[in-house]
């Protein structure tokens, strides 16, 4: 049989597509092109295509006919699927059980000027998609239980299982996590499921400054409350979320909690005491219920702040207390604006004047305990002159060059996405 033949057309170029409808359609196809040094561009439903280094391929492999849940055992925690299954498919199904993805993954469609919900179960493992629930959670790479994938050789492999207790082969499917389609396609994969918590509600703090919000955050991480996430929001961003009835202007700080009731009650009250011990005079802890908590929670997991434009957009990562010193730091010399999640350990960087400046964004970790940023949105020529994600160190370079040699040696899946010799 031969695969479904399509064009696709990015940018001015033409190139044409491939859709394999199965596992060994695509693995004679990544035969054939490792054959024949035929370089591949690897897309799902292309909801993150214009994100890394612009890939110069022959042919792109079209995974999206590769859909459908296979297994879902919800007594089990368990749910198997082919890799271009709409992420959008398994988040309604799992849904409908009481169920849910724990790690949150980000729809990056918004932030990219693409259609929301279009992104694919191999595409969330393969960019290792994480929401605000991470600093509880983890991110996508923790929920993997086991895959069947095709690599650069143009072989079939499996890795891992398909129970939530079977930890045989389990490292390599975290290490395709974040591979961005470099090392190998994944076909089928499965992940560990949890009940979705009962309700959600949202202490909301209007008014603090940056480092008081990040300070108030970090102190709420280290209670018992059990918070699943916590961000800032800056004057005015907090609006552009987009929330019914939700129209404040001022600088709003949020911490999640999650479960049931009662429980969320008690840990609501007790945290707000707490806080309040050390907010300013005149500001107060507010409660954000559940269907508000939930849409605002959603909004800040895809970056709403700062969808719907082309301006370049950073996401980076650093210590907790460190984000609003560094954000302070660097609006001292470059228009940026910024909002922090993760406690303060993921800021959202907005460069107003679009220019890349990554060399001070880079820099600047340095003085606030190190870190790392990845080049989210920008066009394609800048995507291609500046270092999308963090240079490594020569060591690890050389350690992910030997692992690109043993999972493609040919350097045909996705070549150059992650950098120009990978």
């Amino acid at each position: 049989m031969t695969p479904d033949q399509t064009t696709l057309a990015p940018g001015a170029a033409a190139l044409k597509a491939v859709r394999p409808r199965n596992a060994s359609e695509l693995r004679d196809l990544v035969a054939h092109a490792a054959a024949e040094d035929l370089p591949l561009e690897i897309i799902g439903q292309g909801s993150k295509r214009a994100l890394g280094r612009p890939v110069q391929a022959g042919l792109v492999v079209d995974l999206s006919a590769l859909s459908g849940i296979l297994v879902y055992e919800p007594a089990e925690l368990v749910l198997t699927a082919l890799a271009g299954t709409p992420l959008a498919e398994i988040e309604a199904a799992v849904a409908a059980a009481g169920q849910e993805l724990s790690f949150e993954p980000m729809d990056y469609g918004p932030l990219l000027g693409g259609t929301p919900a279009r992104g694919t179960l191999g595409g969330t493992l393969a960019a290792n998609l994480s929401g605000p629930r991470r600093i509880k959670a983890g991110a996508a790479r923790d929920h993997v239980l086991g895959l069947e994938a095709v690599s650069g050789r143009g072989e079939i492999f499996r890795a891992g299982g398909k129970v939530v207790k079977n930890v045989t082969g389990y490292d390599l499917p975290r290490a395709l996590c974040g591979s961005w389609g470099t090392l190998a396609l994944s076909t089928e994969l499965t992940l560990k499921v949890n009940p979705r918590a009962e309700t959600s509600a949202s202490l909301l703090i209007e008014g603090l400054d940056d480092a008081t919000a990040v300070a108030a955050l970090c102190r709420a991480m280290g209670t018992p409350a059990e918070v699943s996430a916590a961000a800032h929001l800056p004057e005015g961003l907090f609006a552009r979320l987009g929330l019914a009835g939700q129209d404040r202007d001022k600088a709003v700080t949020l911490i999640r909690l999650e479960g049931f009731g009662p429980s969320v009650d008690y840990r609501f009250a007790a945290l707000s005491r707490l806080l309040a011990e050390d907010l300013p005079d005149g500001i107060a802890v507010e409660r954000l219920e559940d269907t508000a908590s939930r849409a605002a929670w959603a909004a800040i997991r895809d970056c709403q702040p700062f969808a719907g434009g082309s301006l370049p957009v950073w996401r980076v990562s650093l210590p907790p207390a460190s984000g609003a010193g560094y954000v302070a730091s660097l609006k001292q010399s470059i228009p940026v604006e910024a909002f922090y999640d993760w406690s303060g350990g993921l800021v959202w960087l907005h460069c107003l004047d679009g220019n890349a400046h990554d060399v001070p964004i880079r820099d600047a970790l340095a003085d606030h305990g190190g870190g790392h940023a990845m080049l989210v949105r920008a066009d394609a020529g800048l995507r291609s002159s500046v270092p999308v994600f963090e240079p490594q160190d020569p060591a690890l370079a050389a350690l992910s060059r030997r692992l690109k040699g043993q999972f493609d040696p040919k350097g045909i899946l996705n070549p150059g996405r992650i950098a120009p010799d990978l």
